[in-house]
């Protein structure tokens, strides 16, 4: 025994003084490709957590095993490992990362190319960084991420649209959003599924944000000029995730829920329902003011009256629940991607939801030598169930906001069935929930086709086919005893969609000695198809029945059109020596909504880039690595042109009280609004300079873009006409504005090791806009809630405002109170005096922690919700209601004003100047905040997952809004048209929400 343990003791000893001797110290230095030292680099021993890292002078020491495997890394270098086996004095020389100057971006029609090489400014925005977002529509991920954007929402109504505007407003009646791209094929974002007052939804949000590989933000002429007169508005370039070569198949599962808050304006709970501070019943007197007793003072039956927190009650927490599973793989010539998600969404306001199930599908293939195919499929089922919103008699949230404290709003019903309301001309919100509803459903396919044939090295040839297809049905019920149609009223929509795309092109890469052309011919065609058929019934004849054949009178009005464009298209791209470029396109459209004499039409870019940096010395280089200087400008035609608005219709007529069609009999009356058949596209010139750089192996990169782009040929739709032509109006091509602006993408990395980095991004813009004129002399023109006036910014509000002197005091009636001037004059300016957004993200080991900020300075807002609460006495700022002096002068005697008044008379009358609620919209909002976490891989070896990941993320969780007292600053509550915009009114509020998601991957 004595024996067996020397032996052990041997052994163990032996072992011991084997590994000692293989523990050695490793010493060497670290330099670049020119031999200069590098400091900081990291030095690590694979598989153990020993590291170091270099000094000044590049060196390092580090003590490890014989053998091992050194890991070498640091920003702006390319990882490398060493296997060591007892080499002295070690010299590891590390190559310059040049990924970032090399990225490639995906450009117009679906070219790549790689960003150093781009003579215009555009932004890409990976797909991670809208799905972390967890915005189901994806304009709104999109929301203080790229420069020189704006992007409005809505209302925090599920499904709700989303407006997206680059570099400001191009065109005084047309569309000016951006036009959205998918995989190379253009789709439909319009606005529909509303059938009442509120917005309705951009059809953008029947696309899942989880197949979205990277979007790439086009904005200038010169960088849209391929996509013709559609691409004047900027473009949104969107490509969906692809499968994997030689890749086995790869199953991912996610799953998250959220849960949103409504954002509410500033309400009082101080006052009931009353006048002058008389307490009203709602029962026995009603009324629809709040200017009544206090409520700590009143008592109802003997007991202290209970206060009602109207908002707290209607509204409930919304939910939302997404799931998606995906599947990854291919072979040595294939790849392929499957995807399915649902989401399903509960708004805050009960009965209102928005369920999308979308699958997706990409298949790649090379059937031939250089010969590939992929085709994908999209399909989208989407339905949303809304209420009316705003101004509507039957909208639930204006009865919300405005309703008293002291009066419960349930039951809705009164014993004999009526409608229970404490005022009257409007309906119980309670009530609307059961008896109201707008719903939509909508089916929508977007299949495309894609084959590339390179005939010979330098020549490819790529046939590409799209489509668009969707059916929209959408149906209004509001039930009989409703206070806006005692009848009873049914709508019914249904539209059909349909648009064809399809591009043949030609792409030619070659050198000849220093020069390298990069050049594409093609041709496009576009079609486009639409039909409605709208049908309103009134008069429900039999209660509970929801068909629209049992109402009374039915007016059905049917509408389609049909356009076609083709296109042919050049662009040029001639690279000398890789740091002088030159870019030039020329794109010529013929469309069939113009006249012959018009319908084509040639317009281009010419574009080049100076890349600087390649002049550098070694010295130099070390400090800033990239530099470039480009410059462009374009022409490009802006199609803000209906189909068959040259023409001038015949329109069924009412004449004297009398509906045609009547009594069988139809009857048409030509338009009072003359159209004019020598119409032709609104033209954008742009010239735009920019600078682009790199600091410290792109460590810090900065980007500056300044750009001035003028709206010439701008059309006026309804210009007035002398009653002898027969006519009210007609429509002309002589607007002219201009924007002008400034945008700065930062883009930095202050940390960056192993297990830790910092990746930070900030984006600034400030944009001027003016109309230089209208038509001729015309002073001004209306815009649905803005104005345009000549030289001054597109979208000013104006309305009544005060009265003032001279020295703008106000001037105070004898009544002791302000009251309007006696002209209308403007009132506030929508555009932002600029916006900026921060992006932070961290991570450390397994966990990560993103956070994002945006901000908007200036664009004025016309809160409603206060102008009309003004009247009821329901803001919060009505509960100081002492008497006051109101400050100014005497209309009458010049003489500073004494007279004291009640808050409820300065209030009512502050309801009838808008001057009162022009409110400043500017904001700081702490848009996204997320916290994820990874399992280590190496816990995952015996189970059958590769990946597991858990993130929590917060949207909207602090708005710091100082002259705004509504819920969110960032909403238009009609919608996204060019009408609807800098306007608070009784829209559902947007949410502030908390989302847990799980990720699997298999």
């Amino acid at each position: 025994m004595i024996k067996l343990k020397i032996a052990f003791l041997a052994i163990a000893l032996l072992c011991f003084v084997q590994i000692h001797a293989q523990t050695v110290p490793i010493s060497g230095k670290i330099t670049d490709a020119a031999g200069a030292a590098l400091p900081g680099i990291s030095v690590k021993i694979k598989g153990t957590s020993l590291g170091t890292s270099t000094d000044s002078q590049g060196n390092f020491s580090i003590k490890g095993t014989n053998p091992s495997v050194l890991v070498f890394s640091g920003i702006g270098f390319q990882t490398r490992e060493l296997a060591y086996t007892g080499q002295n004095n070690l010299v590891i020389v590390l190559k310059d990362d040049q990924q970032s100057l090399n990225e490639i971006v995906v450009t117009a029609l679906g070219v790549k190319r790689e960003k150093r090489n781009l003579t215009y400014s555009s932004q890409e925005v990976k797909g991670e960084q809208l799905t972390q977002t967890k915005e189901p529509n994806l304009v709104n991920a999109l929301a203080g991420k790229v420069s020189g954007v704006q992007i409005t929402s809505s209302s925090g109504t599920p499904g709700s649209s989303s407006r997206i505007v680059i570099r400001g407003a191009n065109s005084l009646y047309g569309n000016n959003e951006a036009l959205m791209v998918i995989d190379g094929i253009p789709v439909n974002n319009d606005e529909t599924g509303n059938l009442n007052s509120g917005p309705g939804t951009n059809r953008i949000a029947d696309l899942d944000p989880n197949i979205i590989e990277s979007i790439n933000v086009l904005k200038g002429g010169a960088a849209t000029a391929l996509y013709g007169s559609d691409g004047a508005k900027g473009v949104i370039i969107i490509t969906t995730k692809a499968g994997s070569l030689n890749k086995k198949p790869s199953l991912s599962f996610s799953s998250s829920f959220s849960m949103e808050k409504p954002l509410l304006p500033e309400i009082q709970n101080k006052y009931s329902l009353g006048s002058n501070g008389v307490y009203f019943d709602g029962v026995n007197q009603k009324t629809s003011t709040s200017w009544g007793a206090r409520m700590d003072t009143l008592k109802i039956n003997g007991q202290p009256a209970q206060v009602y927190d109207q908002s707290d009650l209607f509204f409930k927490t919304g939910k939302t629940y997404t799931n998606t599973v995906a599947i990854n793989g291919g072979g040595a010539y294939n790849s392929y991607f499957l995807s399915y998600t649902n989401f399903a969404q509960d708004g805050t306001v009960p009965t209102t939801s928005f369920d999308r199930n979308t699958v997706f599908g990409k298949f790649s293939t090379e059937i031939l030598k250089d010969l590939n195919i992929t085709f994908s499929l999209n399909y989208a089922n989407t339905k949303n169930n809304r209420l009316p919103e705003g101004y509507a008699l039957e909208s639930p949230v204006w009865t919300i906001f405005t309703a008293p404290v002291s009066y419960n709003l349930q039951p809705s019903l009164n014993p004999d069935g009526t409608q229970r309301l404490f005022r009257f001309s409007r309906n119980n919100p309670y009530w609307v929930l059961d008896n109201i509803s707008n719903t939509s459903v909508v089916n929508r396919f977007l299949p495309t086709f894609n084959a590339d044939y390179k005939v010979l090295s330098w020549l490819t040839i790529t046939e590409r086919f799209g489509a668009d297809v969707y059916v929209e049905q959408g149906k209004y019920h509001e039930s009989l005893l409703s206070v806006s149609n005692p009848n009873g009223r049914i709508v019914n929509n249904n539209t059909n969609f349909r648009q064809y795309n399809n591009d043949l092109i030609i792409g030619a890469n070659k050198s000849f000695g220093d020069f390298t052309i990069d050049a594409l011919l093609g041709n496009n065609i576009l079609s486009t198809y639409s039909e409605t058929a709208y049908a309103n019934g009134l008069g429900i004849t039999v209660p509970g029945f929801d068909n629209i054949g049992s109402t009374s009178n039915i007016n059905f009005k049917e509408t389609s059109y049909l356009t076609r464009k083709i296109g042919f298209y050049l662009q040029s791209n001639i690279d000398y020596k890789k740091f002088l470029i030159l870019s030039l396109t020329g794109r010529y459209d013929g469309t069939s909504v113009l006249a012959k004499n018009n319908s084509f039409y040639p317009y281009g870019s010419a574009a080049t880039s100076f890349i600087f940096s390649n002049f550098f010395s070694k010295e130099l280089s070390d400090i800033m690595s990239f530099g470039k200087l480009r410059l462009s400008y374009s022409t490009v035609g802006n199609a803000s042109i209906g189909p068959y608005n040259l023409l001038t219709p015949y329109e069924s007529q009412t004449v004297r009280n009398i509906a045609f069609p009547y009594q069988g009999q139809s009857g048409f009356l030509i338009s009072q609004t003359l159209s004019n058949p020598n119409l032709k596209n609104e033209r954008i010139n742009e010239f735009e300079i920019g600078l682009e750089t790199g600091f410290f192996k792109n460590r810090l990169s900065l980007e500056v873009t300044y750009f001035d782009k003028k709206t010439k040929n701008g059309i006026i739709p309804t210009v007035a006409l002398a009653p002898s032509t027969g006519f009210n109006y007609t429509s002309v091509n002589t607007a002219v504005m201009r924007n002008r602006g400034i945008e700065l993408l930062l883009n930095a990395k202050p940390i960056k090791t192993e297990d830790f980095s910092w990746d930070l991004t900030f984006n600034y813009s400030r944009i001027r806009n003016k109309v230089l004129s209208i038509s001729g002399n015309l002073p001004q023109i209306g815009n649905g809630f803005t104005t345009i006036f000549p030289n001054q910014p597109y979208g000013v509000i104006f309305g009544t405002r005060y009265a003032r002197n001279s020295e703008g005091k106000l001037l105070i009636g004898n009544d002791g109170l302000p009251f309007a001037a006696d002209e209308q004059g403007i009132i506030g300016d929508i555009n932002p005096d600029w916006m900026a957004g921060i992006v932070n993200n961290f991570k450390y080991k397994q966990f990560t922690l993103s956070f994002s900020f945006d901000m908007k300075k200036g664009g004025d807002i016309q809160n409603n919700v206060d102008g009309y609460g003004y009247f009821y006495g329901t803001p919060k700022v009505t509960e100081d209601r002492g008497p006051r002096v109101v400050e100014g002068v005497n209309a009458t005697t010049g003489l500073p004003n004494t007279v004291s008044v009640s808050g409820q008379a300065y209030y009512q009358r502050a309801n009838g100047v808008l001057e009162s609620v022009i409110q400043d919209g500017t904001y700081v909002k702490l848009r996204n905040v997320s916290i994820g976490y990874n399992l280590k891989p190496t816990w995952l070896q015996k189970t059958p997952f590769k990946t597991i990941g858990l993130q929590v993320t917060g949207r909207n969780l602090w708005i710091y809004a100082p002259h705004f007292t509504g819920g969110d600053p960032e909403v238009s509550s009609f919608g996204s048209s060019n009408g609807s915009q800098g306007i608070y009114s009784f829209s559902t509020p947007t949410s502030r929400s908390v989302d847990f998601s799980l990720r699997l991957t298999l």
